[in-house]
């Protein structure tokens, strides 16, 4: 069975996408969720978080939720907002973000290959998050959250996916951030075997994001697979949705830490811990790091450049990481902080808010520093997932986001 396949996306009819593309469904509160989807009746957030049209206070993990999404779906289906193509397709997505642009292929990956780790993760995931994907994805009978994908280099692929956007786009949005999303319907059979071969080649597929869609998608598979005896391994279930972009194309912007109190310090007793292991000079303005390594801090209305020594940086591939050094020489050492999943003095600040944002959260006294980091690199990401091992909790940031509602996997 080939790695990826094409397949008949359900999508917004012909001039239908700005109505109803939705950020994804786990970058919002359910409250946020309503604000935006006010007004808009045809928004997938309907689909997506149900829940916003149920009274305030309903928990999202009710039965009723997910009964609500597929009467949603069904809805939008009768109005013919959403409609399933007639025959199985690949399609290019193109996200632009400002002058960022990335163009990737969405089609649907192997359960099998996610099973043997050919598509390889690099993050644990939550029981209780994977077991809301599957009522989900079970409720609609379908896969509407895409997984982001990256596929190590091939110029080949890019080069067939930048073909396929030559032409006007089947479906265009900007979305209320401002992102560009675009989707070309790739038809031809040439091009569909083409890309499909190229795929199969390849080594090894990479999760960036969307690790407990996936799971949830391979335990689905799993109980249909054992409640099928006529399974053959062609079913829809056998494979998930994703979006698969070029590695080299992808954004992660830096995902910072703020932190709460100096764990009984003074502010110059840190420095001094700090300056056992890092160079630490005073900053005239807003450090943002410029490579790996090099850390900004923000405490006492002062920024700091930090160097840590590169005697302490390992070869191990997930010890090296900048997440990694910061957590292992200065947050749980000096601060104490050796749980940053569940300690509550300390939170995370995506980049795509800035350093403003940093300063912001130190100045108002809700927390007392502040670290910038370097962004993980996706060589890094992928070195990580080849070795079999996981990153550190916040290790990545995405930036553009796919959007929910432009194509989704039907299981039948």
């Amino acid at each position: 069975m080939p790695l990826i396949r094409p397949f008949p996306a359900l999508r917004p009819a012909p001039g239908r996408a700005q109505e109803v593309i939705a950020p994804p469904y786990d970058v919002l509160d359910t409250e946020e969720a309503r604000a935006l989807a006010k007004d808009r009746p045809w928004s997938f957030l309907h689909i997506s978080k149900p829940e916003i049209d149920l009274p305030p206070g309903t928990d999202p993990y009710a039965p009723e939720v997910y009964a609500k999404a597929a009467e949603n779906l069904q809805r939008m289906l009768a109005a013919g907002v959403l409609r399933q193509d007639e025959a199985a397709y690949y399609y290019a997505y193109r996200l632009v973000m400002g002058p960022h642009v990335q163009t990737g292929l969405v089609a649907v990956a192997r359960v099998a290959d996610y099973d043997s780790n050919r598509i390889r993760k690099h993050e644990f995931t939550r029981p209780d998050k994977e077991d809301d994907r599957v009522r989900q994805i079970t409720a609609l009978n379908a896969q509407t959250g895409p997984v982001l994908l990256a596929y190590p280099h091939a110029p080949a692929v890019d080069a067939l996916l930048e073909a396929a956007t030559r032409v006007e786009p089947d479906a265009d949005a900007v979305s209320e951030s401002g992102v560009r999303h675009s989707l070309w319907v790739i038809r031809s059979p040439d091009a569909i075997a083409h890309l499909t071969a190229l795929f199969d080649a390849m080594p090894a597929l990479y999760i960036a994001d969307g690790h407990h869609r996936s799971a949830a998608a391979s335990r689905v598979a799993a109980a249909r697979r054992t409640a099928n005896p006529r399974h053959s391994g062609e079913e829809a279930y056998n494979y998930f949705l994703a979006v698969i972009f070029p590695a080299h194309q992808m954004q992660i912007l830096d995902y910072n830490r703020v932190i709460r109190d100096l764990n009984g310090l003074s502010a110059d007793a840190f420095l001094d811990r700090l300056a056992e292991k890092f160079t630490v000079a005073p900053a005239a303005a807003a450090v943002k790091p410029a490579e790996p390594g090099e850390f900004g801090l923000y405490l006492a209305g002062r920024w700091y450049r930090l160097r840590i020594r590169p005697d302490l940086i390992p070869t191990d591939p997930v010890a090296r990481l900048d997440v990694s050094l910061l957590q292992d020489h200065v947050i749980a050492p000096i601060l104490g902080i050796s749980d940053p999943r569940r300690d509550k003095r300390i939170d995370f600040v995506g980049g795509i808010r800035g350093l403003a944002e940093l300063e912001r959260r130190v100045d108002s006294g809700e927390m007392t520093l502040a670290f910038a980091l370097y962004p993980t690199r996706m060589e890094d990401l992928m070195a990580v997932a080849d070795a079999g091992q996981v990153m550190p909790p916040k290790s990545t940031w995405f930036e553009p986001k796919l959007a929910d509602g432009m194509a989704s996997h039907v299981l039948d």
